[in-house]
């Protein structure tokens, strides 16, 4: 072995022994003080390590365990744990000078709980300010907060778990695989930063832009411009919606969020996948879509909906309005504008608002305006206004044979499809179901119908009614030729040539909205209603006042005497 192979061989020898032995001659603890030290101060939070070691073949620190407190102001637990931190230092400075150079901080597998108070503030906004910094003394001037000397050319969070809460509830959701990764990491210049996470009940999150300098009085301020992608959001699990008042859905959202000055502002697209919004619905056929621009103000924890475009397929609507999460929960003022919207498209929304069609329905032609105000937090919406249809054809709906109990008496006949000249109700939704006030419709092959009603939480139908009668559906002689329908009952019982034209015949409508039943009414309300309106058929022809004719004249008696069970 000749003499220069032989001093190589000595040199890697030593620098295996090195690189094996160093780690265990080099007293690292002695700097875990100061690493707690500078990170507290960094952070404004309790910083605590546990053992280091290094490694100088990957010239880094680790500690095994890593625990950064919370604000006391939220919770006397932590607000993240790690069970390994690994910090990336340069080695010749360490080995000979002692001196500890930062290149990179790595933590793998933390927990992270995020606590928002009834104020609407976040545990990790006092982050790196000055709430956990001993008390200057009082300064003949203000002087101004010099931020930390801190920098890392990288951090990594791997394997995150991030938890999100409440301090005023025990409700929790868990977000997970949460990775973050930046570089140049400073308190007084921007950096890059990449966040990427797993959404509860599924779905997927990145945000991929430019943070800084930090804040140092609130960290929620801190300056960002960024891309945000959301993919498959489930509503219902994120935390912020109660699952139990009906509302849901799967969101996605492509867009952009810029913050400066305690301004943010977001702009995009978003997308909503089986909506529901009341309990007993189910989930929309057809997604919702929404062309976005919000401004929300960071220090008030409140915002504007700019005036934003939604569509239901080639429907569209306006929307706009105001929003404020100041609170426990996000209360929304917002309206909603929408004119001429084709029927046809919005078939398939209508059973996230708890509305089935009839079983082989189908809505062939028509439109739909609806002028509408969405008010209240958002696991307690309530949704008021006025919703029109006009020139509509429900196409496989047979009225007559629905209402065959009150055909058999107004001979109507209206054939498969339905024609609908329009229909408009104030409507009422919440949660629990819709209300349906001042229910006015004109059907041509009926006549017109009036009432109001309500559909319940699991799709029941509650609606009095009353339909005043086509023309054609009235008595048209009294000459001894064939009477035709109630019209011509009241027609005889009158006495009189013609009748009574429009005979109104109230009934109620039970069942659910994918099976109606339409069952006749003649007393309480109902028949106050129609002996109010038929006063003309109490008459006989010479004029004789009503209560003068025997009862079988009066034409309630008479026509509740047509749904009487024949005794046996």
């Amino acid at each position: 072995m000749n003499r220069t192979l032989r001093i190589i061989l000595i040199v890697v020898g030593v620098l295996v022994i090195l690189v094996l032995v160093a780690p265990f001659l080099i007293p690292v603890n002695e700097f875990r003080p100061t690493i707690e030290q500078k990170a507290s101060a960094a952070l404004g939070r309790k910083v605590q390590l546990g053992n280091l070691s290094l490694s100088l073949l990957t010239g880094s620190l680790a500690a095994e365990n890593l625990s950064i407190g919370d604000d006391p102001k939220f919770s006397a637990s932590p607000f993240l744990t790690a069970q390994s931190l690994k910090v990336g230092v340069e080695i010749i400075p360490l080995i000979f000078s002692k001196t500890l150079n930062v290149t990179g901080v790595s933590i793998d597998s933390p927990q992270v709980t995020l606590l928002r108070n009834g104020a609407g503030q976040w545990n990790y906004s006092s982050l790196g300010g000055a709430a956990a910094k001993a008390p200057a003394k009082q300064p003949t001037a203000k002087a101004p907060t010099v931020p930390a000397e801190v920098s890392v050319a990288k951090f990594a969070l791997t394997n995150g778990t991030i938890i999100v809460g409440s301090t005023t509830s025990q409700k929790r959701s868990t977000y997970d695989h949460v990775n973050v990764t930046a570089t140049n990491v400073s308190m007084v210049s921007k950096f890059p930063v990449t966040v990427t996470a797993n959404l509860p009940g599924g779905g997927k999150l990145k945000l991929d832009g430019n943070a800084g300098p930090i804040d140092q009085t609130d960290t929620s301020l801190t300056p960002l411009n960024a891309k945000l992608n959301v993919d498959s959001l489930n509503l219902a699990s994120t935390g912020f919606l109660d699952p139990a008042a009906g509302l849901g859905g799967i969101l996605d959202l492509d867009g952009t969020v810029t913050s400066q000055g305690g301004e943010a502002e977001s702009k995009g697209n978003a997308k909503l996948s089986k909506a529901l919004f009341v309990a007993g619905g189910s989930p929309a056929g057809v997604p919702v879509t929404v062309d976005f621009h919000t401004k929300y103000n960071l220090r008030k924890n409140a915002g504007v909906l700019n005036p934003s475009t939604l569509k239901i397929g080639s429907a569209a609507a306006r929307l706009n309005g105001t929003y404020d999460s100041a609170g426990e929960a996000t209360v929304v003022n917002a309206k909603v504008n929408a004119e001429n919207m084709p029927a046809r498209d919005l078939q398939a929304f209508l059973p996230a608002l708890g509305i089935n069609l009839p079983k082989g329905a189908s809505l062939a032609a028509g439109t739909l305006s609806a002028n509408l105000d969405v008010a209240g937090p958002t696991n307690k919406l309530i949704t008021t206004g006025t919703v029109g249809l006009f020139s509509a054809k429900l196409a496989g709906f047979d009225l007559g044979s629905r209402m065959s109990t009150i055909s058999a008496l107004t001979g109507l006949k209206t054939g498969q499809d339905l024609d609908i000249e329009k229909v408009t109700t104030n409507l009422r939704m919440a949660p629990n179901g819709l209300q349906a006030e001042n229910f006015n419709a004109i059907v041509p092959a009926l006549g017109s119908l009036v009432g109001a009603g309500a559909i319940d939480s699991r799709n029941n139908l509650d609606f009095k009614m009353a339909a005043t009668l086509a023309n054609s559906a009235t008595f048209s002689s009294s000459s001894g030729a064939p009477v035709s329908g109630i019209g011509g009952i009241l027609g005889a019982i009158g006495g009189g040539k013609g009748g009574c034209k429009g005979a109104t015949i109230p009934f109620l409508i039970h069942g659910t909205t994918a099976d109606p039943k339409f069952v006749p009414d003649v007393g309480g309300i109902a028949a106050s209603l129609l002996k109010s309106q038929l006063g003309c058929a109490g008459s006989t022809a010479s004029g004789a006042a009503p209560q003068e004719q025997p009862n079988v004249n009066n034409p309630i008696d008479a026509l509740s005497g047509l749904f009487k069970k024949k005794k046996p």
